[in-house]
């Protein structure tokens, strides 16, 4: 606990400023340990930024490595009412795809109008039969044409229905009631659940039916939807609404080489940034210096992400456009690459991820040695740079408690002093007041 001081009690100096310019002095040592502190905390902040980027890179390359990386494909269509779309999955090749019929839902248009609101105009219990062989569900109603709508609609009876009054005349409506989902599977009836008569005097149906198309000249394929997915693996074929009866399209699936390379674009990109970075913290010019300036561990880290150029094997990428400039960077040249990759794809999948000499294999190896959780280079500068600042702590509060103690010692010799001072004074003003009381002689 600290003392209390007297400044300038008894001497008229500003002794709580003394005291401070003490402090100053003796803290000299916890400041340099904080400046230290402040450092490192700098060079740890930089690590782990360069540690999650070499993550992202590894990351990067190994989605690269995986097969589908190079089998992307375009798939076209002659039919504009006839989608197709295609994974990495699908295989290059052509076929024709006539449209048979589209899906539609199943309809029932009630023939007799009445009033919404109209009372005992409809049964107070009305059964619906989805005659998918679910058990039927009866459906409590107000007796009121609004009041079955409304329960046909309600989402806690899940009928899988939509019911629609349509007005005909003044206060006159018919009931509409449609399948919410399209396909043969989704028909039912509407009856009196109290005698099995037809509701409202029956209904034109229009029945519910399934997609289909013929693929090639036999081929007959299905769907409750007017969505054919994996109609052949990796494509999905999707019918417009609008789309005619015996339309053919003919869908065309071709190699994709620029999806290829503006994934490999991407993974160059990623290199040179993090080469950047890499410059930019290891800098050691006269002008300005980086955090990390004379890491050699960081610098290895470059050195074998940019090496990846080189397979190791005597050969060159170069022809497949991937070399390194005079600048120490990673310069892919699309055009090349795309004649490359048009001319033997497999060829050159094979040159970029072949274990140990492919130019993504070796990045992937570089990245994962940098910033494995466990034995990454970064990793490991991340944790020792955690354990200078943890030590770091501990010596700056170790001052913490030196100085208190210090300031005590002080704040307590200069209380002495000027208690001491102030005495002194006390007693030479009453021994002055004394002398001149005394008498004066002639």
């Amino acid at each position: 606990m600290a003392t209390a001081s007297i400044s300038g009690l008894g001497s008229g100096l500003d002794t709580a400023s003394i005291i401070e310019q003490f402090m100053q002095l003796e803290a000299a040592s916890q400041t340099r340990l904080k400046t230290r502190q402040s450092a490192e905390k700098s060079v740890l902040s930089a690590l782990q930024s360069l540690n999650t980027k070499v993550a992202a890179l590894a990351t990067r390359a190994g989605d690269l490595l995986k097969p589908a990386a190079f089998n992307a494909v375009t798939a076209t269509t002659s039919e504009p009412k006839v989608a197709v779309s295609a994974t990495t999955s699908a295989a290059p090749g052509s076929y024709s795809i006539r449209v048979d019929q589209t899906a539609v839902s199943h309809r029932s248009e009630h023939v007799t109008a009445v009033g919404t609101s109209a009372a005992g105009t409809v049964p107070t219990t009305v059964r619906l039969d989805r005659l998918d062989g679910t058990v039927p569900l009866d459906l409590t109603t107000d007796g009121t044409l609004g009041g079955l709508v409304a329960a046909i609609n309600d989402p806690a009876n899940a009928t899988g229905l939509r019911a629609t009054a349509v007005r005909v005349g003044t206060d006159q409506y018919r009931l509409v009631v449609e399948s919410a989902a399209t396909g043969a599977a989704g028909d039912f009836t509407l009856t009196d659940a109290a005698d099995g008569s037809a509701l409202l005097g029956g209904a034109t149906v229009r029945q519910g039916r399934d997609a289909q198309v013929t693929v090639g000249d036999s081929i007959v394929a299905t769907s409750s939807t007017n969505t054919f997915a994996d109609l052949v693996p990796g494509v999905t074929v999707t019918l417009a609404p609008g789309a005619t009866t015996g339309t053919t399209s003919e869908v065309v699936l071709a190699r994709d080489p620029a999806a290829t390379t503006t994934a490999v674009k991407g993974l160059v990109d990623a290199v040179n940034s993090l080469i950047a970075d890499i410059d930019a913290q290891t800098k050691t010019s006269s002008t300005a210096r980086g955090v990390l300036a004379g890491d050699a561990g960081v610098r290895s880290v470059r050195d074998s992400v940019l090496s990846s150029v080189f397979p190791g094997d005597g050969t060159s990428l170069a022809d497949l456009g991937i070399q390194t400039d005079r600048f120490g960077k990673v310069v892919l040249d699309e055009a090349a690459f795309k004649k490359a990759y048009d001319a033997d794809p497999t060829a050159v999948q094979s040159r970029l991820t072949a274990s140990g000499t492919g130019f993504v294999a070796r990045i992937k190896a570089a990245a994962d040695g940098a910033s494995d959780s466990v034995t990454g280079t970064l990793t490991t500068a991340i944790t020792g740079s955690n354990a200078t600042i943890a030590r770091l702590d501990d010596g700056i509060e170790a001052w913490d408690l030196r100085l208190e103690l210090r300031r005590t010692a002080l704040t307590r010799q200069f209380t002495a002093l000027e208690t001491a001072l102030n005495q002194m004074n006390s007693q030479s003003t009453w021994l002055s007041s004394q002398i001149s009381s005394l008498p004066t002689g002639s």
